[in-house]
């Protein structure tokens, strides 16, 4: 541990022996695993113009879908057919949440769904024939184009795993994209009882292809890890060495997620204790060391129990989407912080709270390839002409 600490100190790269030592880090070690973190951001801070800046995105939740192929053992977002009033949002009820999020200062439509519900569900394929729809995906991009040409918000899709052809037909229509990595653990996929086990779209290769796409693609991505699921501390360190391959090798990854599980009744894996919020802050400084000053590191506010002070120092520079607006679908039981109290927080450790739109200034400012043309007027007309 003294000598790990050492390296990062002085600026060395860990290997990934090292990183999962870090990760071990509790009381004084991570106290000053920390401080090495939050230098390191601090420096990125600093060489992109802003200084003690903490950002987010003022967004609206869109759950265009409750309905997925998968099943995996903490999610109550995915639901079967007969537990749903309808089966999809219908485009007024889409264009409803995405008009009064515009009305309320919001400029990102987050769409949420279900990996292809159609190929589990005949419900859902019988849905998407009787209006029109080949596919989920085609559905996502004809909302999408509303939702830009209705009410000026700017689509971040978040539709599970894509295909390279289906990264070519969303990029027109949404200035970024993502998809949680997880994790790399094949044993979480391969095993029974696992949490991700029978959930095709949760095998740890399919997802990195997906990473690799979305980079050859020239999609701003975010992606991230959920720790806590039964994955080990070197599977941790793994899964951060592999979004720092991609990221280096295509300069797709804008922002990585570290997320803590939360146990949720109804769920195989409502007995599970949460991921403790020591081990939520050594991985965040973990992956601020490894990913580097450049990468945008964030951790969702409404799953870290007033613990703010603690996750920036532990290196993030980001908040991810706050919604004045919807409730955070995927974790309805963990309501989002009023924004005006997140600024507060964040000014309370030395940071000041500023709003970001979903591409990130870095992409937005380099332009083509990473921002279609067909999307250039539209996010100008909403980015800050200072920052981007």
């Amino acid at each position: 541990m003294r000598r790990a600490l050492a390296r990062a100190r002085d600026g060395k790269a860990l290997d990934l022996t090292e990183a999962t030592v870090l990760l071990h880090a509790r009381d004084g070690h991570l106290e000053t695993l920390l401080g090495h973190a939050g230098r390191v951001r601090d420096a990125g801070l600093e060489a992109v113009g802003r200084q003690g800046t903490i950002t987010y995105s003022r967004k609206v939740f869109i759950p265009l879908t409750r309905l997925c192929r998968d099943h995996c053992g903490y999610c109550t977002f995915a639901t079967a057919p007969h537990k749903l009033k309808s089966l999809f949002l219908s485009p007024d009820e889409v264009l409803e949440i995405a008009r009064q999020g515009a009305a309320m200062g919001c400029k990102e439509a987050l769409f949420t769904l279900g990996d292809r519900p159609e190929d589990r569900w005949h419900q859902a394929r019988e849905w998407l024939d009787a209006h029109g729809y080949d596919d989920t995906l085609s559905y996502v991009r004809a909302m999408a184009i509303r939702v830009l040409e209705e009410t000026g918000m700017l689509p971040h899709l978040n539709p599970g795993v894509m295909t390279w052809r289906d990264l070519q037909r969303l990029k027109p229509v949404a200035p970024s994209m993502g998809m949680m990595l997880e994790t790399t653990s094949r044993r979480l996929f391969e095993v029974k009882g696992m949490p991700h086990h029978g959930c095709p779209d949760k095998d740890p290769a399919v997802r990195l292809r997906v990473l690799e796409d979305a980079g050859r693609s020239n999609v701003p991505f975010t992606s991230g890890i959920l720790i806590g699921i039964g994955e080990t501390v070197e599977d941790r360190a793994e899964s951060l060495f592999a979004l720092r391959r991609v990221a280096r090798e295509y300069g797709g990854i804008q922002e990585t997620i570290i997320q803590n599980f939360r146990a949720k009744p109804g769920t195989a894996m409502r007995g599970m204790p949460d991921a403790d919020l020591q081990e939520l802050a050594a991985t965040i400084a973990v992956a601020r060391l490894v990913l580097g000053p450049r990468m945008r590191v964030q951790a969702p506010p409404n799953l870290v129990d007033a613990e703010y002070d603690l996750m920036i120092r532990a290196g993030i520079d980001d908040w991810g989407g706050v919604s004045p607006l919807t409730p955070d679908h995927v974790n309805p039981e963990r309501p989002w912080p009023q924004i005006d109290e997140l600024a507060a927080h964040t000014a309370a450790s030395g940071y000041t709270l500023r709003e970001r739109l979903t591409i990130y200034p870095e992409y937005l400012l380099a332009g083509e390839p990473w921002l279609d043309p067909r999307l250039r007027a539209h996010v100008a007309a909403l980015a800050d002409p200072r920052t981007g």
